[in-house]
């Protein structure tokens, strides 16, 4: 059968033939449901990576030996990272063997475990193998999430609902500010911040155990009765007999492929190099722009903007963190209205400006002004890029890691590109303070800005737009760029690079 727009469910085509259908896949509670329970993960994944810079003051307090070392102060923020980098790479294989149901549960476990550890802590060297454990427990999430949000969502809002789960990385930031403000005057007080991040995980873990596993994983797996079940729920009686027989002629092909997949096929394999190389990159872009650098150092941008006061400087980081989880709402509309890579060009071009806007502001600060204008004008920078990032760069690298592999290789090609961004995000945590002492904090806004202006060359050169094509009419734009038109598939290609 040739593939054409109006034939496979999900694509444009079948859209302008059934417009009412989108809103009323948005109004499913079983869809909402089951993208609010996984988007548990991405708030697991914002609380951690936000809570510690709260936490750590008061642990420099309990161990004189962390307050001494400045080794052993970065080794307790990065080794989560660390374990983030180990979790992403084991988090694709998981997902492929065991099923996204499996691996979130997996991750939910391993986090707990993680949280109890940190709380209990006697000692700085057992705090360092918590935050370990709950950075393997992040990393599973950073992949699984997305997938199983991806999968059970029907290909007209799969944009916005794979982005819930960004923001929930942002509310999950936000929270921990709140929560480490709430027990600044509990006994214990860094036990309680970094031991009650362990609850989400317990709460996603058994209402996971209501939740089915992914339709398309059921049918690679065989087990067709179990995926057409899921799939009843999701979609009217219409579209779920072209979604069935869409799956059906497809999981033959995927189950034969699955028991030879490897990481050579995926570097042999040329339409699977360039998907890897456009979702990677753009993962790794996402983190190179300096997203992780404002959050993780908003309070000592402030204070190095001229507000000395902890409590001034903790005030205006947490207004970021709130501009961060709104924007994201609104990536979440505009991600499948306006389209991905519109989405994610206009949100470069605003990072770009607000770099700009943060050099001057320092340099000069550093010249010796000191006319406070320049002070706010950096806390000005710092908002709008946060309220350039967030609608774009904040859910659009992970959408698009999201839909663009082949489903046989969604979860090894999603744990490489999920690998590359805790790796990218370790490099940037490390290095920011270092070169920012080194060449100063203006020159090192503007070097981030050039990142971003290569960025936005690589989104228009690599970055197809996928708004509303199903995960197989994505398969054919990576086969086309890989090999060349292909007559049957090239008006579908055409149109999904233009909407």
């Amino acid at each position: 059968m040739t593939i054409t727009e109006q034939s496979i469910p999900g694509s444009s085509g079948y859209l302008e033939l059934h417009p009412e259908r989108k809103m009323s896949l948005f109004k499913n509670p079983y869809i909402l449901g089951i993208t609010a329970v996984a988007g548990i993960g991405g708030l697991l994944f914002g609380y951690d990576t936000g809570v510690i810079s709260g936490a750590l003051l008061y642990i420099k307090d309990e161990f004189e030996e962390v307050g001494r070392s400045n080794f052993l102060q970065e080794t307790i923020v990065s080794m989560a990272l660390v374990g983030a980098i180990i979790g992403a790479a084991i988090g694709g294989w998981l997902i492929d063997t065991f099923g996204r149901k499996k691996a979130t549960l997996t991750a939910d476990v391993i986090f707990a475990l993680g949280a109890i550890v940190m709380a209990a802590a006697p000692d700085p060297y057992v705090l360092i193998a918590g935050r370990l454990l709950v950075g393997v427990g992040v990393g599973i999430a950073s992949v699984t999430a997305p997938v199983y949000i991806a999968e059970v969502s029907p290909s007209e809002i799969r944009g916005g609902l794979v982005s819930t789960n960004v923001l929930m990385i942002t509310g999950g930031q936000f929270l921990s500010y709140l929560i480490n403000l709430a027990f600044t005057q509990v006994p214990g007080t860094w036990r309680w911040m970094l031991g009650v991040s362990g609850l989400p995980a317990i709460i996603q873990f058994f209402l996971m155990l209501f939740l089915p596993e992914s339709p398309r994983w059921l049918f690679m797996m065989n087990r067709k009765s179990e995926a057409v079940d899921v799939l009843s729920k999701i979609y009217d009686f219409a579209r779920l007999e072209d979604e069935v027989d869409f799956l059906t002629s497809q999981s033959e092909q995927d189950r034969q492929q699955r028991n030879d997949i490897s990481l050579w096929d995926v570097l042999k394999a040329k339409e699977l190099r360039v998907a890897l190389l456009a979702g990677a990159g753009l993962l790794a872009f996402q983190q190179f722009v300096g997203i992780n650098t404002v959050m993780y150092y908003s309070p000592t941008i402030v204070q190095m903007a001229g507000f000395y006061s902890k409590e001034m400087a903790l005030a205006l980081s947490l207004i970021v963190a709130a501009i961060n989880a709104g924007g994201t709402i609104l990536g979440i509309y505009l991600i499948d209205h306006a389209g991905r890579k519109k989405l994610a060009l206009s949100s470069l071009a605003g990072v770009i400006a607000s770099l700009v806007i943060l050099a001057v502001a320092f340099f000069n600060q550093s010249s010796g002004s000191t006319n406070g204008l320049y002070g706010w004008l950096a806390v000005a920078g710092l908002a709008l890029y946060i309220a350039f990032f967030a609608p774009g760069m904040g859910p659009v690298p992970w959408t698009v890691n999201s839909e663009v592999y082949p489903e046989e290789y969604r979860g090894l090609c999603g744990g490489m590109a999920a690998t590359i961004n805790w790796i990218s995000n370790l490099i940037v945590a490390q290095c920011f303070l270092t070169v920012a002492d080194a060449v100063g904090i203006a020159p090192t806004f503007l070097i981030i800005a050039g990142i971003a202006l290569l960025a936005v060359v690589f989104v228009v050169v690599y970055i197809p737009e996928t708004k509303g094509l199903t995960f197989d009419e994505v398969e054919l734009i990576w086969r086309e760029r890989a090999w060349g038109k292909n007559p049957n598939t090239q008006s579908l290609l055409e149109h999904g690079n233009q909407s």
